[in-house]
C-alpha cells in the first residue's frame, strides 16, 4: 500500500519497496476498528436509550474518535525516527506534566472516584494513556545512550527507572493501578530485549511485589477488588456483581453466539458494557469463534511488532527496535489484562481493550502508536534497501540477509 503522499522522504521513485508499508499489520488493524465499533454500537444501545440520547449515540463518537485517531497517526507516520530519539526526555517530562496536571484541583476530572481525566472540550483526555507511550519513547532513548551502563552495573539498571517511579507515584495518586502496571512492565521487558541480564530483574520484581503488595493491603478497594476477584460468588449481588454478570456472558455464547445484537447481559445486567467489558459482550454474541478470531488478531499484531523490532536491530536501528518491542509489548499486556479481567482470571483493572473499548483517549494514542510502528518498519526497509532515509536511519549500517 503506497502512502507515498504522506511521507515527504519517501522515495517516489518505480521499483523502490519503501512506500509499501506493511499491509498485514495494516490489515488486521482495520479488522480489529471494524469489530471494535461493531460491538460498541451493540454494547452501548441500551446504555445509550436510557440517557435519552440516540440509539448509536456512542458508536457516532467512536466513529469520530477513529477518524480524530487515523487522521493524527497520518501526521506522526510523518515525523522521523530521530526526532522521537532527540526529544526522548521531554517526552518523560511532557508525561509527568500532565499526570501532575491532572491531579491539581479545577484541571482534573473525577469520575466513579478516580482523577484521570482532563477536559479538552472535544473530550476528555484519560492522561494515563499518553504517559504509557511517552514513557516507551524514553525508555528507548535512554537505552540507545546508556545501553552499556544499563547492561552492567546495577547503577545503570535502577537509572532509567527513576523517572518512570515518579510517573507511576502520580498514576497511584489519580488512582490507575492499572496504567501503573503496564508502564513498568513494559519497561522492564524493553530492558530485558536490551540485554539486560535476568538476575537484575530479581531484586527489582521482589521489591514491586512488596509494593503493590503493600498497596493492595493498605487501600480497602484495592483488598476488595482482589477477594472479589478470588471469589466473585461470594457476593454475586454487591462486590462481584460485575465479574459473575462477565462471566455469564462469556458462558452463554457458547461456541458460535447467541448473534450480533442478541446479548441480555448488556442490558444493564453487565456495568461498562461498552467500554471495559465489550470483551465479555463480543464473547456472549460471537461466541468462542467470535475469542479465537479476536485473540489471533491481537497474537498478530504483537507478532508483527517484535518481527519489525527483529529487523530493525539487525539492521542496527536500536532505537526503533526497543520502541517496537515496547508497543507490540504494551499493546498485547493490555490486551491480555483486559481479557484476563473479564474472564475472571486477573482483578479488576480498569484498563481498556485496544482498538475496542469505547473511549477517545485509548483510540488516539493506540493509532499514534501503530503509525509510529509502521514508520519505523518504513525507515527499517529504506536502510536495508540502501534507499535514502532519514535521521537516525542514514547512519551506517550493514545489511540484513
Amino acid at each position: 500500500m503506497s502512502f507515498a503522499m504522506f511521507l515527504p522522504d519517501m522515495p517516489a521513485r518505480r521499483g523502490a519497496t519503501c512506500p509499501q508499508l506493511d499491509f498485514p499489520l495494516l490489515t488486521a488493524v482495520a479488522i480489529l476498528f471494524s469489530l471494535g465499533l461493531v460491538m460498541v454500537a451493540s454494547a452501548s444501545m441500551p446504555v445509550a436509550e436510557r440517557l435519552g440520547l440516540g440509539t448509536l449515540h456512542f458508536a457516532i463518537r467512536q466513529t469520530l474518535y477513529l477518524l480524530m485517531g487515523l487522521g493524527l497517526g497520518l501526521l506522526v507516520l510523518r515525523i522521523r525516527l530521530a526526532w522521537w530519539e532527540q526529544g526522548s526526555l521531554l517526552c518523560i517530562l511532557l508525561a509527568i506534566l500532565m499526570l501532575v496536571a491532572v491531579l491539581v484541583p479545577g484541571v482534573g476530572l473525577q469520575v466513579n472516584g478516580s482523577t484521570r481525566w482532563i477536559n479538552l472540550v472535544v473530550f476528555r483526555l484519560q492522561v494515563s494513556e499518553p504517559a504509557k507511550l511517552l514513557s516507551l519513547v524514553y525508555m528507548a532513548g535512554y537505552l540507545v545512550r546508556h545501553g552499556e551502563a544499563v547492561r552492567e552495573t546495577g547503577a545503570g539498571f535502577i537509572k532509567p527507572l527513576a523517572l518512570l517511579l515518579v510517573a507511576a507515584v502520580l498514576l497511584l495518586m489519580e488512582p490507575d493501578f492499572g496504567a501503573t502496571v503496564v508502564m513498568m512492565s513494559t519497561a522492564l521487558v524493553m530492558m530485558f530485549m536490551a540485554g539486560v541480564s535476568l538476575w537484575k530483574f530479581a531484586g527489582l520484581i521482589g521489591a514491586a511485589g512488596a509494593a503493590f503488595a503493600t498497596l493492595a493491603i493498605t487501600s480497602p478497594y484495592r483488598m476488595e477488588r482482589l477477594t472479589t476477584f478470588l471469589n466473585p460468588w461470594a457476593d454475586p449481588f454487591n462486590s462481584g456483581f460485575q465479574l459473575t454478570q462477565s462471566l455469564i456472558a462469556i458462558g452463554r455464547g457458547e461456541l458460535f453466539g447467541v448473534g450480533l445484537g442478541a446479548s441480555v447481559q448488556k442490558l444493564f445486567y453487565l456495568p461498562e458494557a461498552h467500554t471495559d467489558f465489550v470483551f465479555a459482550v463480543l464473547a456472549e454474541e460471537l461466541g468462542l469463534v467470535g475469542i479465537l478470531l479476536l485473540l489471533g488478531l491481537y497474537a498478530f499484531i504483537v507478532l508483527r511488532a517484535y518481527h519489525i523490532a527483529s529487523v530493525a536491530e539487525q539492521g542496527g536501528n536500536p532505537f526503533a527496535a526497543y520502541l517496537a518491542y515496547g508497543i507490540g509489548t504494551w499493546l498485547g499486556l493490555q490486551a491480555l489484562i483486559n481479557i484476563g479481567v473479564n474472564t475472571g482470571l486477573l482483578p479488576t483493572k480498569g484498563l481498556t481493550l485496544p482498538l475496542m473499548s469505547y473511549g477517545g483517549s485509548s483510540m488516539l494514542v493506540t493509532c499514534v502508536a501503530i503509525a509510529i510502528l509502521l514508520r519505523i518498519d518504513y525507515e527499517t526497509r529504506c536502510t536495508v534497501n540502501s534507499l535514502p532515509a532519514s535521521g537516525v536511519a542514514m547512519r551506517p549500517r550493514r545489511r540484513v540477509r
